[in-house]
């Protein structure tokens, strides 16, 4: 009997060293022709972790945990590649092909562009952010962004070939960035940008590097990372975050689109006639343009606190999935607002006047639900859209998805 339950306790303690294994993911890269390739940089998106491949073109990227990983690999005189890796419980082994660059550098044609330097700095402010630590940040290659503005529908795109290279001496860090898409639409205000960043420590001194840790936990405290990786530990309140539903309810004090636009048409259907400021009609006018400009939607507090049973579910081991209507209101009670922030940023968002400055972000659930990782990573970013504080900081604020505060908050 006692052999039994000692041969038990043994699977058990083997299953759970099995499980919790350190997991890799290994593989080959070759041209087209089906070469190896040594040399080329492998990287993994969003983590310091890297490598490159030996002389038989193989690579190993060890001690991973399951999660949703994009697999960078770049090499001089090829395309940059990307794929995308989910981990669950064993390694695994890809293989890789590289496609030649169509364009050599002897061939590279430099149009002069007179607005090109107005939309970099649009695409910077939106890219790499106007926050503090923004000012530290430095694009080290703007040579292979293409810039393109189209006049009609006022939009700009910026798209690059190869991996943007950005230097943050705020954080200390160097990335190596591929971006896939950035659109800013000058009507709507709306930016949206995609890309994989790898990090690179960057050398410096002791008094540097210790102005880097209290740089990186300020960045990381609060952040987006932080708030689903204590989602998944189920400890957000203890860290310091509220959670509220913000519901938008129609505006009955605005009219129906059609009464506005056929009061307008009516008003200006005569434009030969001269309306005198001051007149009836054209204070009729201007009252209707007023009503125009009038919400559809008003957004409506829920003050009850959201109780994370009832947000959260885990359906898959790795995994765990959140989903709600309207929008969450997120409450970070342990770091406040600035001055230039709330005054000048643009991301500011309205609060209960009983809410002390505290840092207010909005979710939007673009697509539902949405699944995240023990490490706050999210299996498809691109379902969130956020408002606030966490609209304003972008990459200049990121730290990478393995890193880990020295010191607790």
């Amino acid at each position: 009997m006692i052999r039994q339950i000692t041969l038990a306790i043994f699977l058990l303690l083997l299953s759970t060293a099995v499980y919790a294994q350190n997991l890799s993911i290994t593989g080959v890269v070759r041209d087209k022709k089906g070469l190896e390739l040594p040399g080329a940089g492998v990287y993994l998106s969003n983590y310091k972790n890297a490598t490159s491949t030996d002389g038989r073109g193989r690579f190993t990227l060890r001690n991973l945990k399951p999660g949703n990983y994009d697999v960078l690999v770049q090499m001089m005189g090829y395309l940059p590649y990307t794929k995308n890796v989910v981990l669950s419980d064993k390694s695994v082994n890809i293989q890789i092909i590289l496609q030649e660059s169509s364009i050599q550098l002897s061939e590279v044609v430099i149009r002069t562009d007179p607005d090109r330097e107005k939309y970099l700095q649009v695409f910077k402010e939106f890219f790499i952010g106007k926050t503090p630590n923004a000012e530290k940040c430095k694009i080290l290659n703007p040579g292979v962004l293409r810039v393109d503005y189209d006049k009609d529908r006022r939009i700009l795109t910026v798209k690059s070939d190869d991996f943007l290279i950005i230097e943050n001496k705020a954080l200390g860090y160097k990335l190596r960035y591929m971006l896939q898409f950035f659109e800013y639409n000058y009507n709507t205000r709306i930016v949206y940008y995609s890309g994989l960043p790898n990090y690179q420590e960057m050398k410096g001194s002791k008094a540097a590097k210790n102005r880097w840790i209290r740089k990186r936990e300020t960045a990381y405290y609060g952040s987006t990372q932080h708030f689903f990786k204590s989602l998944y530990a189920g400890t957000s309140n203890q860290e310091g975050y509220l959670l509220h539903k913000l519901i938008k309810i129609p505006n009955t004090q605005r009219p129906a689109d059609s009464i506005i636009n056929r009061h307008v048409s009516r008003l200006t259907a005569n434009r030969n006639v001269v309306i005198r400021i001051g007149s009836a009609v054209n204070d009729s006018l201007k009252y209707w343009m007023k009503v125009r400009e009038m919400p559809k939607e008003i957004s409506t507090l829920n003050r009850q606190e959201i109780l994370l049973d009832t947000l959260i579910k885990q359906q898959y081991r790795d995994l765990k999935s959140m989903r709600f209507k309207d929008q969450l209101y997120v409450v970070y009670t342990k770091e406040r607002e600035t001055t230039a922030y709330t005054n000048m940023s643009g991301h500011s968002v309205s609060r209960p006047l009983d809410i002390p400055n505290y840092q207010i972000s909005i979710i939007n659930m673009l697509k539902s639900p949405v699944h995240f990782y023990e490490n706050g990573g999210v299996y498809e970013p691109k379902s969130l859209l956020y408002e606030g504080h966490w609209a304003y900081e972008k990459i200049a604020d990121m730290v990478p998805m393995d890193y880990v505060p020295v010191r607790p908050q």
